[in-house]
């Protein structure tokens, strides 16, 4: 147990650069210790790469760190002298079954401290003195214990390999390069180290300036996370603030209709009552009145009769009239269908201000949007089944087809009246309102078509251009005529050069903001692509020249 204390002190206090004890220790920013003098010759040597580094840990400092004594580790390291553990040392330098050996030590071998490339031998620092002393060694290769020194030699020659042959990318001894790889691009291996190191740094540059970036980046987006859960709690709150608002207001309402109708029945019944209570007591009045004109009625004496028969009163004429007509009335029903009809009113907006409300939730993003599909088959993926809305259709269109085929006809069809309706322009919108990803084919024959997308406030009455596709900030559209083809916002219009197919596809990301008109045939070629803003949902939007046809394609 002593010996292995021994060892655990003695490895805790040694340079791992000469293997001995610290002599005047120093402690560098990643924590490790080193001889001053040690540290100080390693560094000198890395002076030229203006990059130095730990030996142990490989970490590096830009510039280069200054070097204080560490007082309490030297203290440390003179107890250590003084307990006798310095006799340990030769044990401590002797070489292990994972060390280099020094090929020079006779009976038993220490470590190594350095491997020479030259000799293709490594040394212990006793047997290196000589390669620091005398100057046969002074241009001599040193460097870390190596076990693979074999390897510099050339297979074939049984020279040094000290050679590299640019052209075969190998290194190779001088037999070689006047052999199989004469005429070949040749530098010594210490220059074509040096390009390479050269290069080593560079690349070593660019990755420690990228993984800055990197950092930064992460950085950027843990406070982008953090920014994203704030807004989130903070309008779940408002927004749940604001709905128990909407709901005490509808309960509120409920209340006080509630409170109307009971007030209005109390009166109502309470002025029926009292009509009904009238007619009772006038009903019981003619009875009393018609039991004495029958008692009268019964009188045998003639003169007893007639004596009486004028003392009896005129019956009052009465308050009511002779008769009361009950109107079928409906009583409270209308109520109902007036709150049937705030219910429906209340479902639209909210129906509406829901599909806003996922839009703008969707619409947050921070990532780049995806990449656009490159095939026909992804694009198929994000197909949407579309239909086409009769309350929109022009009147001189006819819907087919469950409502995915559209005909220019030349009598106008027996629509009912709609707001909704477009009254001048032979257009229609789809049914579907349209956010996230979506892609859609259309059919068509004839003279031409416009093929269209558009928010659903569009104007549809008049003939203005606020109501025709793509002459109008509300809407966008390709448009084919005569083998004419351009593409319209805003009433400005490009023309794109042809020829286009008779199926046109669609694609729309709406939340990137990303509108493409597709010719598609055997392959799938790009009529043109905007990229844009949207701010409402979308609908899809058909306008056919007389005499032709359109199709919203099934693709499910």
């Amino acid at each position: 147990m002593a010996q292995q204390a021994v060892q655990l002190d003695r490895e805790t206090f040694s340079c791992s650069i000469c293997l001995d004890l610290l002599t005047d220790p120093v402690t560098i920013p990643c924590g490790h210790s080193y001889c001053f003098k040690c540290i100080k010759s390693h560094w000198d040597q890395e002076d030229q790469k203006r990059i130095h580094c730990c030996p142990q840990c490989r970490k590096t400092f830009i510039p280069r760190p200054v070097l204080e004594k560490n007082t309490m580790l030297a203290a440390l390291v003179e107890q250590l002298k003084k307990t006798g553990l310095q006799a340990a040392a030769a044990d401590l330098r002797s070489a292990g079954h994972e060390d280099v050996a020094c090929d020079f030590c006779t009976g038993r071998k220490l470590k190594a401290i350095k491997s020479c490339l030259v000799c293709l031998a490594s040394y212990c620092e006793k047997h290196l003195q000589p390669h620091y002393n005398s100057a046969t060694f002074k241009k001599h290769k040193l460097v870390e214990p190596s076990k693979n020194l074999q390897e510099n030699i050339c297979s074939k020659h049984g020279k040094v390999i000290d050679i590299f042959c640019r052209t075969d990318q190998k290194c190779i001894c001088y037999l070689c390069s006047v052999d199989e790889h004469k005429g070949h691009d040749t530098v010594s291996a210490a220059a074509e180290r040096t390009e390479r190191q050269r290069e080593l740094e560079e690349r070593r540059g660019n990755i420690q300036q990228r993984i800055q970036d990197r950092e930064k980046d992460v950085k950027l987006l843990q406070q982008e996370v953090e920014a994203i859960n704030h807004s989130a709690d903070k309008t779940v709150e408002d927004s749940e603030k604001i709905f128990t608002e909407l709901i005490r207001l509808l309960q509120k309402r409920s209340s006080d209709v509630k409170q109307q109708i009971r007030s209005q029945q109390e009166t109502e019944v309470s002025r029926v009552k009292d009509v009904q209570e009238k007619l009772e007591q006038e009903i019981t009045e003619l009875k009393r009145k018609d039991a004495e004109l029958e008692q009268l009625s019964h009188t045998e004496d003639h003169n007893q009769f007639l004596l009486n028969y004028p003392s009896l009163p005129a019956l009052s004429e009465s308050t009511h009239s002779s008769s009361i007509n009950i109107r079928p009335l409906r009583h409270f029903e209308d109520v109902a269908a007036a709150v049937s009809e705030l219910r429906e009113k209340l479902q639209d907006v909210l129906r509406d201000s829901w599909t806003n409300i996922s839009l703008m939730v969707t619409g947050v993003g921070v990532l780049l949007p995806e990449p656009e599909p490159r095939s026909r088959a992804r694009f198929l993926k994000y197909s949407r089944e579309i239909t086409l809305n009769p309350n929109t259709a022009h009147t001189q269109l006819a819907l087919s087809e469950g409502n995915r085929k559209v005909t220019s006809m030349d009598q106008h069809q027996s629509y009912s009246s709609h707001p909704d309706r477009f009254t001048h322009f032979i257009e229609v919108l789809s049914k579907e309102s349209l956010t996230g990803r979506c892609y859609w084919e259309v059919e068509w024959r004839g003279l031409g078509i416009y093929v269209a997308v558009a928010y659903k406030n569009i104007s549809r009455a008049g003939s203005g251009n606020e109501c025709r596709f793509g002459y109008n900030d509300k809407s966008w559209a390709f448009s084919s005529y005569k083998n004419t083809f351009s593409f319209g916002h805003n009433n400005i219009w490009t023309s794109i050069s042809g020829p286009v197919s008779s199926r046109v596809g669609v694609y729309l990301d709406h939340r990137a903001g990303i509108l493409s008109f597709y010719s598609v045939s055997k392959t799938m070629t790009l009529i043109h692509r905007v990229q844009t803003r949207f701010t409402q949902p979308l609908h899809a939007g058909v306008s056919v020249f007389p005499g032709g046809f359109a199709e919203l394609c099934n693709q499910k």
